[in-house]
């Protein structure tokens, strides 16, 4: 994800062409999950519904470049989304979950979410800052949030069973779709379900340049961490 790593007033980097979509199987944008979901429990599948008031979604952006002392690592959080789970009694390999949060809904730097991560994440940041860091992130040099505002998680297929299955998992972004593979921490079943993992985004495989200033001065790393734990009933 292209952020800013700074709470200045450095003039965000020039736009970079982003390469074309890796064709995978992701339902159309268009395409209700809560609908889709509804007939997967219709043909018999066990259904869970993901509650964000209960479930974290974070992404963590770190600085870069030969000043990067200047700058700021950043935590980001979705404190909105729609997801499901599905899992058919055909078993565990064709359990089904999709997860969408909108960009310009992400909450930027809470203090909260920066407790307790240590030094690299203690300095506090004003309103100011994290505005500019805001403007940085969604507009048009970087992420693009108006013409790119959704983020999508589809699954593809699951592979194990148990408290420790692996993912893999349709990234839509920017335009892009990129496969990857996610370990996952699974509990809370019957009743409920609660799994948790986290996995690593470059930023320029979805065709976005990392936030750059005087030629790498200060930067953000391409690499971001994305850090979740849902829980759904």
């Amino acid at each position: 994800m292209a952020v800013s790593t700074s709470c200045s007033d450095l003039p965000p980097p020039a736009p970079v062409s982003g390469a074309a979509a890796a064709p995978t199987d992701v339902p159309a944008a268009s395409q209700p999950l809560a609908a889709t979901y509804a007939r997967l429990a219709q043909d018999g599948a066990r259904v869970f519904t993901l509650d964000p008031a209960n479930s974290s979604v974070r992404i963590y952006v770190f600085r870069d470049g030969r000043a990067a002392r200047l700058g700021h690592n950043h935590v980001l959080s979705a404190p909105r989304f729609d997801g499901f789970v599905s899992m058919p009694s055909t078993g565990p390999a064709d359990t089904r979950f999709d997860l969408e949060f909108r960009l310009d809904e992400l909450e930027i730097d809470n203090p909260a979410h920066r407790t307790g991560l240590g030094a690299a994440f203690a300095s506090v940041l004003s309103a100011d800052a994290i505005a500019g860091t805001r403007e940085h992130m969604l507009g048009e040099s970087n992420m693009q949030a108006a013409r790119f505002p959704t983020v999508r998680i589809h699954c593809l297929r699951v592979s194990g069973e148990g408290p420790h299955p692996a993912a893999q998992v349709a990234v839509q972004m920017h335009g892009i779709t990129r496969d990857m593979w996610i370990p996952l921490a699974v509990g809370g079943l019957p009743d409920r379900l609660a799994v948790s993992g986290s996995f690593v985004l470059r930023q320029t495989d979805f065709g976005i340049h990392p936030y750059s200033v005087a030629s790498g001065l200060l930067a953000v790393k391409d690499e971001v961490v994305v850090d979740f734990a849902l829980s759904g009933r």
